[in-house]
């Protein structure tokens, strides 16, 4: 681990869910590394890496939270969803069944996570474009219904789209502290800095519908 991630100004928490076999290891190893595994274990519960960005001068060390897709680790999983501050929705281009799943991903994050988690569908697989089964579109669609913060293409594979979509996360989540802390609204956020702990205030992006990202 490079030694400066020790060193932040910001911490945020983001969860990676969805179903299995849609690339999310493979996306969390290719924002870490920028490398990919063609071989990668199902993961087992809760998994996480951690890289620190630099934002606008600021330093953000990013906390992924790789959850398991497969029913029998819902509930360990599940546990996972309220302290995060950012969720990524991730689904696969070319299988239309993991699409299909995520109303109820989305509703199972707000039933189960804070009021106030910024949300993504993330598309991976855009290199199998020949395969294709959803249409980015539709994603944006999805999106713009449930209020989400963006729609976004991936490709693990070839590293496209990956970093951008953290970064994209990441900048929001300092855009809704920013503003939270002008506004002076209810919900709390933790945030963690280099040397101690301090609550902000956190504005709710429930009615906010964003463009989507591609």
């Amino acid at each position: 681990m490079d030694p400066q991630d020790d060193s932040f100004d910001f911490l945020f928490k983001i969860i990676l869910i969805g179903d299995s076999n849609v690339g999310k290891t493979c996306l969390v190893q290719s924002f870490k590394t920028s490398q990919f595994c063609e071989r990668q274990q199902n993961t087992i519960g809760v998994d996480f890496t951690v890289r620190t960005l630099s934002i606008e001068g600021r330093r953000v060390k990013m906390q992924v939270w790789d959850t398991a897709g497969q029913e029998r680790f819902r509930t360990i999983t599940q546990s996972y969803y309220r302290s995060a501050h950012g969720a990524m929705i991730a689904y696969d281009i070319s299988r239309r069944a993991t699409f299909d799943s995520l109303p109820r991903w989305i509703h199972e994050l707000k039933q189960f996570g804070a009021a106030n988690v910024l949300t993504a569908l993330i598309g991976n697989k855009r290199d199998l474009e020949a395969e294709r089964e959803v249409q980015f579109e539709e994603a944006c669609k999805l999106a713009e219904a449930k209020g989400l913060l963006a729609a976004v293409e991936t490709s693990a594979r070839d590293a496209w789209s990956v970093e951008e979509a953290f970064v994209m996360m990441a900048r929001r989540l300092l855009m809704q502290n920013d503003t939270s802390v002008a506004d002076d609204h209810t919900h709390a956020v933790m945030l963690r800095s280099n040397s101690h702990t301090v609550s902000l205030t956190s504005a709710s992006s429930a009615d906010e519908k964003k463009p989507c990202a591609c």
